[in-house]
């Protein structure tokens, strides 16, 4: 089967409205592929960090993303992990300062260039779901099913902030909240691949549903589609 034969799924949406949750359910449903989008953004922003190269240096920052040495690998617990030269970096890139990264490496035009072949790559048989922030505007605008999914800036908040609770982390919802709603503004106003659904997305608010619910109603247009 060509790549471009291959059916894509995307989900976009802004950072917290439960796009990875309902990406991987997708995933495992169809038995298809799976590309986190953002991880590539993150891995980014913190080997940036890691080889002592500023976010406002545009043209190393693009550099680093070109030669990006990164591997994603399923483990037992079948959770996949993201290998930076050889050392796992899931956690450090999960953090919040590994979201600020991603954000503003993402907005910088070259970067995006860098990294848009690669993550068309991962397009293999039997199909892929693809969560990002411009997978269905840029990167697949052919996918024959394309989900935006959002929720209000302080239903995102509250739910980072009881995760990081869960996870014993001192954390502010205030800061937080800023943090969503400073990360919303950069993603939309950038002057490349900015956040918005694609013209054909079916938009999700997923402020007051379950992700139950969401899923459900995504999988009705997975059949809709023929894609199941």
């Amino acid at each position: 089967m060509a790549s471009a034969d291959v059916p894509v799924i995307t989900v976009d949406g802004p950072s917290g409205a439960g796009k990875g949750t309902l990406s991987h359910l997708l995933a495992d449903t169809l038995h298809w592929h799976f590309l986190d989008s953002g991880a590539l953004y993150r891995v980014t922003g913190h080997a940036c960090l890691l080889e002592k190269v500023s976010w406002d240096d545009h043209a190393a920052v693009a550099e680093v993303a070109r030669h990006l040495q990164v591997d994603f690998r399923t483990d037992a617990a079948g959770e996949v992990r993201v290998i930076y030269k050889g050392v796992d970096v899931s956690r450090d890139i999960r953090t919040e300062e590994g979201g600020r990264g991603a954000s503003t490496v993402a907005a910088i035009p070259a970067v995006r260039d860098a990294l848009l072949q690669r993550q068309r790559e991962f397009r293999q048989a039997p199909g892929l779901v693809a969560d990002g922030r411009d997978m269905g505007t840029v990167v697949f605008p052919d996918a024959p099913l394309k989900i935006f999914l959002t929720a209000s800036a302080t239903e995102r908040a509250e739910r980072r902030y009881r995760q990081l609770l869960a996870k014993g982390e001192d954390v502010s919802l205030p800061r937080l909240l800023g943090d969503i709603e400073e990360r919303d503004a950069r993603d939309s106003s950038r002057s490349v691949a900015p956040l918005v659904p694609a013209e054909d997305a079916i938009v999700i608010d997923s402020s007051n549903l379950p992700i139950t619910a969401v899923f459900a109603e995504v999988m009705r247009a997975v059949r809709r589609k023929g894609l199941v």
